[in-house]
């Protein structure tokens, strides 16, 4: 039974690290999406850092993207930039990747 436990052990360990690793590059990239949204309502950088963790928490009011990019969608149209559900979805996908990047890129060897 020991060689059964360790395989279950291994699969908990590894499957923790995974769920670790999607929870790290979901916040880097709904920091980077508060950061492009900043940039496009012409936040300062004490504004941007903090909308950035206005974000973030958002996050955290619902499963899935759609608490993010409905507080996106409503801060830019209220800051009156020109925008739809699209190109927030867009720059959502854009900066997921870059978020991986940037988290793997970080990691040790």
């Amino acid at each position: 039974m020991t060689m059964f436990d360790d395989r279950r052990r291994a699969e908990e360990a590894h499957f923790a690290r995974s769920e670790e690793m999607a929870f790290r590059i979901t916040a880097r990239r709904n920091r980077l999406l508060a950061q492009w949204a900043a940039a496009q309502m012409r936040l300062t950088p004490e504004e941007t850092d903090a909308y950035a963790k206005a974000v973030v928490q958002a996050d955290f009011e619902e499963a899935g993207d759609e608490d993010v990019i409905r507080k996106l969608l409503g801060d830019l149209t209220a800051a009156g930039v020109e925008t739809d559900d699209a190109a927030v979805r867009r720059a959502l996908a854009e900066q997921s990747i870059e978020a991986r990047r940037q988290l793997i890129e970080s990691q040790p060897e």
